[in-house]
């Protein structure tokens, strides 16, 4: 029984968490069972999933299998964009130089302020009447 080589990591950005499952291939992206250009229908969108493979030279090589949940988008694309870059370097170690170049080895730490008691947002402040 010939099982074939599957690399698995995971992303994060925001509230956003991708599961990502890379194999030897020709290139197939699905996420969340629908295919790559239905899920993120915008071409940024695409290029931020896409940059870790395109950095690596490795377009057309590998399948992967994407289960995104939490936030929007644009963090849904940023935690597969992180995914990637970390199952490549599971694939080969000699990528890491220039995947850190990129910065794509770096977890955006940004996350949403918390609402603080007593003020109807994270920095807004009630209205203030002198009088």
């Amino acid at each position: 029984m010939a099982q074939t080589e599957e690399f698995i990591a995971t992303g994060r950005r925001k509230t956003s968490v991708a599961s990502i499952r890379m194999m030897p291939g020709s290139g197939k992206i699905d996420i969340n069972g629908r295919s790559f250009e239905d899920y993120f229908p915008t071409v940024p969108l695409q290029n931020i999933v896409l940059q870790p493979l395109q950095t690596a030279k490795a377009v057309n090589s590998y399948d992967l299998s994407i289960h995104a949940s939490g936030g929007g988008a644009m963090g849904q694309a940023g935690a597969a964009q992180l995914g990637i870059a970390r199952a490549l370097l599971q694939v080969d170690a000699n990528l890491r130089g220039p995947l850190k170049a990129e910065g794509l080895l770096r977890r955006d730490p940004r996350m949403k302020e918390r609402k603080k008691s007593g003020q109807p947002g994270a920095r807004k402040r009630f209205q203030f009447s002198k009088r």
